[in-house]
């Protein structure tokens, strides 16, 4: 008997979570799914997996394989974190050997014959998304640099030659770096410049 594990998640409400639950349970019954956990958060989708511990525990439950697939009501009631991470972590699901399905969304499910077109199409979505993630980098970028701003780390403002003047004295590399006010490997390197 395939091992059904079932995961809600409401944003406010014991009542809508009980809700989802009573139709997951009733529909996994329907395929025959024994089911054997139920995850639950009542906490927005869009929190990432450290701040869910019902998702968390059902992450950590599917990499022991102690369920076969995941029920969950919608995409959105599994994941608001955007197209990428949600992909991650169905694709982690299917690492783990565990199928997916949204009860209420039937073209998300890794467990019928269009599962390969499922995860085709989504890990295409997914690409799109990293390449306008970039391109959104890029254009930030590129204006904070039109603007005048300076990006990246701030120049040190040490005196090399002070450095090696005491360096020359017999000071320790500890010393010059309290008195330069840069880390200890920058003196070394601005001694051998």
């Amino acid at each position: 008997m395939t091992r059904c594990a079932l995961y809600v998640r409401v944003s406010t409400g014991k009542q809508e979570a009980e809700n989802q639950a009573h139709t997951l349970r009733q529909f996994a019954a329907s395929q025959g799914w024994e089911i054997v956990a139920t995850h639950s958060d009542e906490i927005s989708g869009g929190k990432g997996e450290r701040h869910r511990p019902g998702f968390r525990a059902l992450m950590d439950a599917a990499s022991r394989r102690e369920f076969d697939v995941l029920l969950f009501w919608a995409l959105d009631r599994f994941s608001r974190e955007g197209v990428l991470p949600t992909l991650q972590y169905l694709q982690r699901l299917d690492s783990y050997g565990v199928a997916w399905r949204s009860f209420s969304e039937q073209y998300l499910d890794s467990t019928g014959m269009f599962k390969d077109a499922v995860i085709s199409i989504m890990a295409t979505i997914a690409k799109q998304e990293r390449i306008r993630l970039s391109e959104r980098t890029r254009a930030g970028v590129e204006r904070a640099r039109r603007e005048g701003k300076t990006l990246g780390r701030p120049r040190i403002a040490a005196d090399a030659g002070m450095i090696r003047e005491m360096r020359s004295r017999g000071c320790s590399w500890s010393e010059i770096s309290r008195t330069a006010r840069v880390t200890r490997a920058t003196c070394q390197k601005l001694a051998r410049g």
